[in-house]
């Protein structure tokens, strides 16, 4: 391959290809390209075990006819070899399988290197900034689109924060706040990834310090998210938490890279709790987790309470929601706005990651390339696509 030259996709064997198809999430994604993919969209199957990829193909049949002939890939993600291959053969790679920072690094340097659009469901700020050092520059010379973070984390604070950004004044300040609450459950697989993350803290501080190294500066214009502080928002009429989580770093890398977030803009993310004493709660619960993932065997411990590939079941995963309001000002103005939808972690990820590889894979595009954001790679084609899915994307009244 030349460098520089941006590879042709054009004759490859497939438009999507769903890693880690029998995984919890997996599944799920699965079951919502076999109901959504478009009439002639060459999509495939991969992991590592072919018994239960065609036990899922069965499954998928049932759904579509049609996807009793599925392809099925197997693949292990730690045989560079087989990932070389199966990057070379799709134009969009989609993968759940996590900790991404130990089975994901591999897919996201053979995406680069073939350049092949890449999405993921991590929530781990480790991977992404060492993705970012190990492969944006070889992504931005083939024409891969790398794009983490295509799930709950963080569709849903990066496209509400667009969606609001675009409802106020141009070239001005703007500050936008975003209040997420939802009464959903986690998966095993969910589980393993924050607390790998949380007990993987100098790791992380090291990988954003050789990230800043790496990453241009911004010239003329600020991008900031600070953690700000627990306070009662009267925007909400509830108990705002900061959450140090993933988000504010995709919102942020979004509004460095578009002229449109203004020439200074801040975002804070909070979790939005009703009452105090479930928030006090709830945030030593969230210190007490932190401090046990810093000692391996108690990290262990609690991993194997749940282990991955459980989830909730359907019943459990229907009575799930999710909304994040935002509060955005600028210029004068100031405008309420609010992401909505189901269950977050299960069924609106797998819609939100399988809409995603669809819409890298179908829809007319802005120019990018590198590890981007969903709002710069994608912005306006995938919020109309989730709207479409039924995902709420909407301006509301102020309390």
């Amino acid at each position: 391959m030349n460098a520089g030259v941006p590879q042709d996709r054009s004759e490859r064997a497939y438009d999507v290809v769903l890693f880690g198809a029998t995984g919890f999430v997996g599944a799920l994604t699965a079951e919502y390209l076999a109901e959504h993919a478009p009439a002639g969209c060459r999509w495939a199957l991969a992991g590592r075990d072919l018994a239960k990829l065609e036990r899922l193909r069965e499954r998928l049949a049932a759904i579509d006819p049609g996807c009793a002939t599925l392809p099925l890939l197997r693949a292990d993600a730690q045989d560079a070899a087989a990932v070389r291959e199966l990057a070379a053969s799709t134009r969009v790679l989609a993968t759940t399988v996590g900790p991404y920072i130990w089975y994901g690094a591999g897919l996201v340097a053979a995406c680069a290197e073939a350049g092949t659009d890449y999405v993921d469901l991590t929530g781990e700020p480790e991977f992404v900034d060492r993705m970012y050092v190990e492969h944006d520059a070889r992504a931005r010379e083939t024409g891969a689109r790398l794009v983490h973070a295509c799930g709950f984390d963080s569709i849903p604070a990066d496209l509400g924060a667009y969606f609001t950004v675009r409802r106020l004044p141009e070239g001005v300040p703007l500050k936008v706040d975003g209040f997420m609450r939802s009464n959903a459950f986690f998966s095993g697989g969910t589980l393993a990834s924050a607390l790998t993350a949380l007990g993987r803290g100098p790791q992380t501080l090291a990988a954003g310090h050789a990230r800043r190294l790496h990453e241009p500066r911004l010239l003329g214009r600020r991008a900031r998210g600070p953690l700000g502080v627990p306070r009662f928002s009267r925007e909400t009429g509830t108990w705002a938490l900061p959450l140090p989580s993933l988000d504010p770093r995709i919102v942020t890398r979004s509004a460095a890279a578009l002229e449109r977030y203004g020439p200074d803009f801040r975002y804070r993310h909070y979790a939005s709790v009703k009452h105090l004493p479930v928030a006090v709660g709830g945030t030593a619960a969230v210190g007490a987790t932190a401090a046990l993932a810093q000692v391996p065997p108690a990290r262990r411990w609690l991993t194997n309470r749940w282990e991955p590939g459980r989830g909730p079941d359907a019943e459990r995963r229907a009575r799930s929601w999710f909304t994040v309001r935002f509060v955005g000002e600028g210029g004068g103005r100031r405008v309420f706005t609010e992401v909505s939808g189901g269950d977050p972690g299960y069924g609106e990820t797998a819609k939100m990651l399988a809409e995603s590889a669809l819409c890298l894979a179908h829809d007319a595009l802005p120019e990018s390339a590198g590890q981007v954001t969903t709002a710069v790679a994608m912005g306006d084609a995938l919020t109309q696509r989730l709207q479409k899915a039924g995902i709420t994307f909407r301006v509301a009244d102020a309390r």
